[in-house]
């Protein structure tokens, strides 16, 4: 019961409920609207983004570690979701959908149980860049049928936009006019004191203008029914998993980076900043939620998280309020949400598009380097001409690549001049092994298979003149070398040996020890040329270097 209170007073303090009912009023109020786009953008029922919406709001009120996070349909997974082609076709696309919400959720929490949020420092900034950015502008052409009333035709959005371009006579003028009156309404009302309902306005009234004026623009009731009910639950069609599982996890993967920066951003109301993993779980439990009652797939919403909180939340109960004020309006006015004009629908999408899309950004990215430039493009140009699901896929693909190029090229030895009191001076590394001198390197950087070749090319190197030579390589701090490196460790001690010289290796770790023994290297080099690190940093260094001088001092020419 104890360990419930804290839990509880987190959804609920009689103290801060007044500031929480108009934050959670002005989040359901926002979400009827925005929930409905949500659908929209995803080429599905537009009621099932309402559902989404709302268990998804109440759900990750209840299971994540944020106070702030609003857990909703965004626009990057609207868009996979719009890409996922059993979704829109096949037997029964609705189970689909909601089955691949419950499998999204699934992944989720996985992801949040074995505490996999480290996994996401994989994905460059250069990548996510370009995705999201892409993303933006997918969102703005996807809604330019429903804008202009002339359905396009074409394999993506990019072809169906300029199929629009060169039929443009053919698009409806009313509708148009809507759709551009919705986004006019929007910019100006968001500066007024209605603030973030403006948009909630400006969807009202271009959507009156319809019916009186009398126009033909096609209206939600058009194109589905909007049931006066809340949804009943619907068992997942387990026999889709297969099928569902790659577009699961890239939903997965985008929503968990989405809610990641919530979770880094967004303090709890006492300066604790909330658990990534539970924050994991959470949205896993919301998107299960949402999948059995019929909704489409959600995660943590930085624009909704953002307004919930300037709106004034203190305590997570304002997201249980917007779920209770999302159900009371489809119970109250179903019927009136089915006179909701689609071109004012797809004005406030394309203003969210829009402001998706970060210029800034894309600057920081290109200035960095060729390199960062060249992998946001591709992922850009990738995003806006394949399935989202692997785009994201790709993505995840080019960042392990990239990883794999910088870590490989970021290996410097340098050289460490022991002084006779002890104190140890880095110097660059020479190029060539002399006669009878001590040569202690210090290696920097990672140490994996791809950087070993670029490690081997730094040593110095081995000529017929280096006799009676020690040369020491400290790896203090490596923990995993690989059979890659054990083979140039033993390719290098091999050529000192040809020469009368010696190779000392001062390490610390276990199991950079375990691989020396497994490899062979450890019998190699023999026990006196294996130093292990103790507390003291670079104490073992000079007590190798010190027995390298003797054992150097006691092999030179006349001595015996």
């Amino acid at each position: 019961m104890n360990r419930l209170k804290p839990w509880i007073r987190s959804l609920f303090n009689r103290e801060t409920l007044r500031e929480d009912a108009v934050a959670g009023l002005v989040l359901g109020v926002e979400s009827v609207p925005d929930g409905l786009a949500g659908g929209l953008l995803a080429g599905v029922n537009p009621v099932f983004g309402l559902y989404g919406y709302m268990v998804g709001t109440v759900t990750g009120g209840l299971f994540t570690s944020a106070t702030f996070m609003a857990v909703q349909a965004t626009g990057a997974m609207a868009i996979v979701v719009a890409d996922v082609s059993v979704v829109h076709s096949g037997e029964n696309p609705e189970r689909a959908l909601f089955t691949l919400a419950v499998l999204t959720g699934v992944v989720m929490g996985v992801a949040g149980f074995f505490k996999l949020g480290s996994l996401l420092r994989w994905v460059s900034n250069s990548v996510m860049v370009g995705f999201i950015n892409a993303v933006g502008v997918n969102i703005v052409l996807g809604q330019l049928d429903n804008f202009s009333g002339y359905e396009a035709e074409g394999a993506n959005r990019v072809v169906r936009a300029l199929n629009l371009l060169f039929n443009l006579g053919q698009a409806y003028w009313p509708s148009m006019l809507i759709g551009a009156a919705t986004i006019v309404l929007i910019i100006v009302l968001e500066k007024t004191r209605l603030g973030p309902l403006g948009m909630v306005v400006a969807i009202i009234v271009t959507s009156i203008v319809v019916p009186i004026v009398g126009w033909d623009v096609q209206q939600l009731r058009d194109i589905t029914e909007i049931p006066g009910s809340l949804p009943f639950p619907v068992w997942p069609d387990l026999r889709l998993i297969p099928t569902l599982l790659i577009p699961a996890a890239a939903l997965a993967f985008v929503g968990l980076v989405q809610g990641a920066g919530i979770s880094a951003n967004f303090p709890n109301p006492d300066g604790e900043f909330p658990d990534a993993s539970q924050d994991f779980v959470g949205q896993g439990a919301a998107n299960v939620a949402a999948g059995l009652f019929q909704g489409m797939p959600v995660g943590g919403s930085m624009s909704a998280s953002s307004l919930v909180k300037a709106a004034g939340a203190r305590s997570k109960a304002a997201m249980l309020i917007a779920g209770v004020v999302m159900a009371v309006s489809i119970l109250a006015l179903g019927d009136v949400v089915g006179f909701i004009a689609m071109p004012a629908l797809a004005g406030l999408l394309m203003v969210v598009g829009y402001r998706t899309v970060k210029p800034g950004d894309i600057k920081a990215v290109w200035r960095t380097g060729n390199t960062q430039a060249v992998v946001m493009a591709v992922t850009f140009v990738l995003t806006m001409i394949i399935p989202l699901q692997n785009a994201v896929l790709a993505g995840i693909g080019i960042s392990l690549i990239l990883f794999v190029i910088k870590q490989s090229n970021r290996i410097t030895v340098r050289r460490w001049i022991v002084k006779e009191d002890g104190r140890l001076r880095e110097v660059e590394a020479p190029t060539e092994v002399g006669p009878n001198e001590v040569i202690v390197l210090q290696p920097y950087g990672s140490l994996f298979f791809a950087s070993a070749p670029l490690f081997e090319e730094e040593l110095p190197n081995v000529t017929d003149a280096s006799t009676n030579s020690v040369v020491i390589v400290r790896l203090r701090g490596k923990t995993d070398l690989g059979s890659t490196f054990m083979e140039v460790l033993s390719r290098y001690a091999s050529s000192l040996f040809e020469v009368d010289s010696r190779l000392v290796l001062v390490y610390a770790d276990k199991r950079v020890h375990d691989q020396l023994v497994a490899t062979g290297v450890a019998d190699l080099l023999g026990p006196e040329n294996i130093y292990t690190s103790d507390e003291w940093v670079g104490s073992t260094v000079v007590r190798a270097h010190e027995d390298a001088t003797v054992w150097i001092n006691e092999h030179l020419p006349g001595e015996e």
